[in-house]
């Protein structure tokens, strides 16, 4: 990684992107460990987690996560997901967070000095470009050791570094009871939505 100590960061996750990356690669997230290494880096400043919710449900499997999230140095940016049915009449769930992440990022990048995107999708191509341009250096987190990649070629090109997930694995994978513990509880991953983007 290439994030100097005095640098003020930003970690903006888009947590079914990042889950979905970690999976494809047969480890599952150790946000407590996650937010140490990017504290260890630089001056953290925020740390944005994304995610959407599925609404109309008393419980819903990802919640312990995103509470626990909140209560330990995460900001929770979340929204209901809208469910639609397609022109073959099957169900779909949509919770995109790319305009959020968007939004948030273009908002805070001047009073940052980098920005860690976690995320691979080619679409964020033109909002780290947009960030760039503003003066703030942006390194992004995806794989691209996943069969298939995780991380668009056009993205990778325009950051400013690309972080390989698989080379942080033995820093932030989640070892069998990582979670059991009263301060660090047995949590769910990042639902896997089958959530649709556009």
């Amino acid at each position: 990684m290439i994030i100097y100590k005095d640098e003020k960061i930003a970690l903006f996750i888009d947590g079914s992107n990042l889950y979905a990356a970690a999976r494809a690669l047969g480890f599952d997230i150790d946000y407590k460990q996650l937010l140490k290494v990017f504290q260890g880096e630089g001056r953290l400043v925020r740390a944005l987690y994304y995610t959407a919710l599925l609404e109309d449900q008393e419980y819903s499997p990802i919640r312990p996560l995103v509470d626990w999230l909140d209560y330990n140095g995460y900001t929770m940016v979340t929204k209901p997901t809208k469910e639609f049915t397609d022109s073959a009449g099957r169900r779909k769930i949509k919770g995109n967070m790319d305009i959020e992440i968007a939004i948030d990022a273009l908002e805070m990048c001047e009073q940052l000095d980098h920005i860690v995107l976690f995320s691979g999708d080619g679409d964020f191509r033109r909002l780290v470009e947009a960030v760039q341009r503003r003066g703030t250096r942006v390194s992004v987190v995806s794989t691209v050791r996943s069969h298939p990649p995780m991380a668009a070629d056009e993205l990778r090109r325009q950051a400013d570094a690309f972080i390989e997930l698989d080379d942080l694995r033995d820093k932030i994978a989640r070892s069998g009871n990582a979670y059991d513990s009263d301060d660090h509880p047995n949590l769910p991953d990042e639902e896997d939505l089958s959530l649709e983007s556009a």
